[in-house]
């Protein structure tokens, strides 16, 4: 399988501080990650490189195809859809639903003069129905919930129809009840042969929606472990990642995590 996302000894330095420290990383096409790790680790770092908002201080980056500081970066990043809570902020609070999941079609953070056809309405609907906001379309973007917000800015990130799709801690914020229907809807999505190669952002084991295929995980800038979820998250990898002793186990297609006492 050709590498879609190919990171070989990154680092980013920022106030004399590591945020990452060489990281080395291959996501393959067809494959679906989850990268975990605690406060601080380099996650969203490590995001916000491969949808090429932010560039390395060392090392080299290939995304779809095109090396990172060798590529129009605006050519580039339509092929990536990114949801996250940095680009929620800069979205038009009185912006429609649909219009947020629309705008994406032009990589806009607000309608303008821009004009759409019937077809990219058609998908913005769509999209919004398979993620559970049809009857949201009309709402003003504001007026959404915590969850509702977080499943129009996935619908948005999909509407481009991206080779890449780049989740930063989707459920983060949510109630119990929110973040499983999340993590169900994540897992069905991720199903489907048909959708794009997905990275997903988390804290949590528990938020590892089933079908997702590899992990990995991050302390300190650093590379803790990675691989195929089913042998690289366990209980070691899992307190060494975190800086605890940890007891990881699993119950069906789902991962669960507690405190050793």
């Amino acid at each position: 399988m050709a590498d879609v996302l190919e990171m070989v000894d990154v680092s980013v330095v920022r106030g004399g501080r590591k945020l990452l420290d060489s990281v080395t990383w291959s996501v393959a096409d067809g494959e679906r990650w989850v990268i975990v790790g605690p406060n601080g680790a380099g996650k969203t770092t490590l995001l916000q490189i491969a949808s090429s908002n932010l560039f390395p201080t060392s090392g080299r980056v290939n995304t779809l195809g095109q090396t990172l500081g060798r590529v129009d970066v605006f050519e580039l990043r339509p092929r990536i859809g990114l949801a996250s809570t940095a680009l929620a902020d800069r979205l038009p609070r009185a912006e429609s639903v649909r219009d947020v999941v629309l705008t994406a079609a032009y990589g806009m953070v607000g309608r303008w003069r821009e004009r759409y056809d019937d077809i990219d309405s058609d998908r913005a609907d769509d999209l919004l129905g398979w993620w559970g906001m049809s009857g949201f379309a009309d709402r003003t973007f504001g007026t959404l919930s915590e969850g509702e917000r977080k499943r129009a800015l996935i619908a948005r990130a999909l509407m481009s129809d991206p080779e890449l799709l780049l989740l930063d801690e989707p459920a983060a914020g949510l109630d119990l009840a929110g973040r499983e229907d999340l993590v169900r809807r994540l897992g069905n999505h991720a199903a489907d042969p048909d959708s794009p190669v997905t990275v997903l952002v988390t804290h949590h084991v528990e938020e590892i929606p089933p079908s997702f295929s590899h992990i990995l995980m991050l302390r300190q800038g650093a590379v803790v472990a990675s691989g195929p979820i089913a042998t690289t998250l366990n209980s070691d990898s899992a307190s060494t990642c975190f800086g605890l002793p940890l007891l990881v186990d699993r119950y069906g297609d789902r991962y669960y995590a507690r405190a050793v006492m």
